[in-house]
């Protein structure tokens, strides 16, 4: 049987999601981020959007349920629910009788069983993954890094701010709730880390004043494969992305680069 993802062979597929709630009257929204644990092979000790790598059995469940999407697609997505689930306890993707009670106790479940089809099926709940819109791709398979990702971007509303979230304390050691432009001062205060594909999502993320902007943007440009590449410019090599792809800034010297 051949592979059920369309991502190159030595890429490791994932998924990722960036989870919007409204910020106080008149501020932009706020978005959540994540403190991965220092022993994480890659991005230890970032600040990064939940998420992680697409299991087989989150194709196991694709192939067996009716989504309207690819299989690989849907796959990506079901990932994206399950991950956030473990990660932080919130229920997005999801329909059903969902609170956050239920979700805790589902985010139990799921570190148990570590696939979602039980968690699903013990809690009455089924997928909503119109839920999700896709952002972005992202495959740097030109930098050294230990492990290849090509993980695909996802956006996610949650509306009210007044929501429980808990870090799993295995991946992920602080969530925590930032504009996007509060995120981009951190990280040039030297208060939080991001590498290069994190710094450009928030980059295009501060150009909204709202999920809806966002979601606008999101389904107005087609998704495609960013590959960061290295060109010579006055001197000195950067690292590059297409200028057609709704990013403000498509270039970073590299030696300023942050390596996952």
């Amino acid at each position: 049987m051949s592979n059920a993802t369309d991502s190159p062979p030595d890429a490791i597929p994932a998924a990722t999601v960036i989870i919007f709630r409204n910020g106080a009257e008149g501020s932009p929204p706020e978005i959540l981020m994540t403190i991965r644990s220092r022993n994480m092979v890659f991005a230890g000790g970032m600040a990064v959007f939940p998420g992680g790598r697409v299991d087989p059995a989150d194709f196991e469940l694709a192939k067996n349920l009716d989504t309207g999407l690819e299989l690989d697609e849907a796959a990506h997505q079901i990932a994206v629910v399950r991950e956030t689930l473990e990660e932080t306890a919130l229920a997005i993707g999801l329909a059903g009788k969902v609170t956050a009670g239920k979700a805790h106790a589902a985010r139990d479940r799921l570190l148990e069983t570590g696939a979602l089809a039980p968690v699903l099926d013990e809690f009455g709940w089924s997928l909503d993954l119109g839920q999700l819109t896709p952002f972005a791709r992202w495959f740097p398979k030109n930098e050294r890094i230990p492990r290849v990702y090509d993980t695909r971007f996802y956006l996610a509303n949650l509306g009210t701010g007044a929501v429980d979230i808990e870090a799993d304390l295995s991946e992920n050691t602080h969530l925590f709730w930032t504009t996007a432009q509060g995120a981009l001062d951190a990280a040039e205060a030297g208060e939080i880390k991001v590498i290069f594909p994190t710094r450009r999502n928030l980059e295009r993320l501060a150009l909204f004043s709202s999920y809806d902007e966002a979601r606008a943007q999101a389904e107005a440009i087609p998704v495609r494969t960013i590959t960061p590449y290295m060109a010579e410019l006055e001197g000195k090599t950067w690292l590059n992305i297409g200028e057609d792809l709704g990013y403000p800034v498509t270039g970073e010297p590299l030696d300023s680069v942050m390596r996952g």
